[in-house]
């Protein structure tokens, strides 16, 4: 088990211990050492083999043993065991923004209630309210963040679910009576988040196909079993459904399901504008009764030969969103999308220095398996205190840090040195001027007073990308995907004051953020904002979180150009020094 894994069940612990009514000093013991190891700057593997987490400040002989089983065998009896004593329910209230082990037990002694469902009635009926440490907006904040599951509930982050779909799909391609298999549905249009799966297939003997996907490992429910579709719900929540067609129909049956409805509906209107019928089995002559396809079907074998026999260039499924692809494939002007090996770095990434889990040479060490150029640095400023931020002093010796490693020559890779700097309240930065302008450069970000109207919250957002420190906004609407909603802020305004003052707009490339949101991409771009994808990684697997933000930039229209991460080196220094 990993560094990362480690910290979280030390910290999972501490949540627990606070579930049952332990002692503080024992809840403190879980909590200093997860921040013991958040702070470890040396190679955790190598303190472990050696026998020295011991040694470690805030690590006694007791935690340390627990560490070392958990690093050896990936399991540890003691953190099984307390969980398993604790009423699900409750671990399920701590998946509510808001409420902590403490909070959670509060309401618990108080109250008596273990679900989610007597929680919400609690709320309703004022008995959260009346809990002393509670109050009105407490009980409304709870119902919020209960509505928010409640309406997540059935959804999935598309980064959590892509190797479970990667694995069925391999799994179809292997069957014998398999010729063509692909996912479909939003997963396939790379959507941040995704409902049910869906799969196509093209086999000419449907029956022993279903049968292996119908019984595939995990699958929980058989809902629906036929000769060409079938339905299954896994242990991990999720629905899927397979269809099998014939290998003629299945670009069409692809397509169609692919979507999404409004592309569809675009379709067929240019379809029927052409004399057409288009559906998931074929093209038709619009004015026949017989569902026979005209004679032109059998050369089509791909999507590119589909959307080539309307007059359109292939349009992505990234695209297909019904937002004015069709008329722009009509003229071949859809852009060139960005691929992955296209990025040669990435920005806005934590170290140990905050509450990162890896140094700065070990993440250099990633973005030299990457095959990167560079990596841009940005920890927290001194108002994130949960985060380890740092303050002025801390930010000039980690300036001389990275100045010292680039001088050393020791890596092909670049390294940048830059904040995540807080934006406080009234707009204002957290860190002095003098401090922030001797970095390559700044992130500026909001992390507190997320109930502010939308009128602050814009003006406050804009007061800082004023600033001539700034160079590029963090997570602008502080969204957490199928957690928390974004902060009320006027999104247009805001691209309009970083257009205005040159600062680049972030992906921020965490699957839970994908924030900017696709969806505002497209007519930024057209008026020229800069991006930048940004992991937030806060450690070396965190970087490939790149890969979803390339997922975000592809769906939102943005080409090389208008993205920073395809700059070579020098590029991205004369842009810190120039911006442009």
């Amino acid at each position: 088990m990993d560094k990362a894994q480690i910290i979280g069940i030390l910290k999972d612990i501490a949540v627990f211990l606070e579930l049952k009514g332990e002692n503080s000093f024992k809840i403190r013991a879980y909590q200093s050492g997860a921040r013991a190891l958040e702070r470890l700057e040396e190679n955790f593997d190598t303190i472990v083999q050696e026998g020295k987490i011991a040694s470690l400040q805030g690590i006694g002989q007791a935690l340390a043993l627990k560490i070392e089983t958990l690093y050896h065998e990936g399991h540890l009896p003691f953190y099984d065991n307390l969980k398993a004593s604790i009423a699900p329910g409750l671990i399920e209230f701590l998946e509510i923004p808001g409420l902590g082990g403490k909070k959670v037990k509060h309401i618990h002694d108080a109250l008596g209630i273990e679900t989610i469902e007597a929680l919400k009635v609690a709320c309703e009926s004022g008995a959260i309210e009346a809990l002393d440490g509670f109050g009105a907006k407490s009980a409304e904040k709870i119902l919020s963040g209960i509505a928010n599951r409640e309406a997540y509930g059935k959804r999935h982050l598309w980064w959590s679910v892509q190797g479970f779909v990667q694995d069925i799909v391999k799994g179809l391609e292997a069957q014998p009576l398999v010729k063509r298999a692909s996912v479909a549905g939003s997963f396939r249009r790379r959507l941040e988040t995704v409902g049910d799966l869906d799969f196509i297939v093209a086999s000419d003997t449907p029956g022993p196909i279903m049968d292996w996907f119908t019984q595939i490992e995990g699958v929980k429910e058989i809902t629906a079993k036929g000769e060409t579709k079938s339905s299954v719900r896994f242990e991990n929540g999720i629905q899927a459904d397979l269809r099998i067609v014939s290998e003629q129909v299945f670009v069409f049956a692809l397509h169609h399901f692919t979507g999404s409805k409004d592309h569809n509906v675009m379709m067929r209107q240019r379809a029927l504008s052409m004399g057409y019928r288009l559906s998931e089995w074929g093209i038709f002559d619009k004015d026949s009764e017989e569902n026979i396809p005209i004679d032109a079907v059998k050369d089509i074998e791909t999507e590119a030969d589909l959307f080539k026999f309307f007059g359109l260039e292939m349009i992505e499924p990234e695209l297909r969103e019904g937002l004015g692809e069709i008329s722009v494939a009509e003229n071949d002007a859809l852009p060139k999308l960005i691929e992955k090996q296209e990025i040669r770095g990435v920005f806005h990434n934590h170290t140990t220095l905050s509450d990162g889990m890896n140094t700065l040479d070990e993440m250099v060490q990633q973005a030299e398996l990457l095959g990167w150029s560079y990596l841009g640095f940005a920890d927290h400023s001194k108002s994130s205190v949960q985060a380890n931020g740092l303050n002025e002093e801390r930010v000039l010796r980690m300036i001389e840090q990275i100045e010292a490693f680039n001088q050393s020559g020791s890596s092909s890779v670049t390294a940048f040195s830059g904040i995540e700097c807080d934006i406080l309240k009234d707009g204002t930065l957290d860190l002095e001027e003098s401090v922030l302008e001797r970095l390559d450069y700044v992130v500026a970000s909001v992390h507190s007073s997320f109930s502010q109207s939308e009128e602050e919250m814009t003006q406050r957002v804009i007061r800082a990308i004023e600033s001539p420190s700034v160079t590029m906004l963090g997570h602008p609407t502080g969204r957490l995907l199928l957690r928390r909603e974004g902060y009320r802020i006027n999104i247009p305004k805001v691209i309009d004051a970083a257009i205005a003052n040159r600062v680049i707009i972030e992906i921020n490339a965490n699957p839970q953020r994908l924030d900017m949101d696709w969806r505002f991409w497209k007519q930024a771009v057209q008026r020229g904002l800069m991006c930048s994808i940004n992991p937030d990684a806060h450690s070396i697997k965190n970087l490939s979180y790149y890969e979803a933000g390339v997922n975000i930039a592809r769906k939102g229209w943005i080409e090389a150009d208008r993205l920073l991460n395809t700059r070579e080196t020098d590029g991205i220094k004369r842009w810190f020094r120039e911006r442009c």
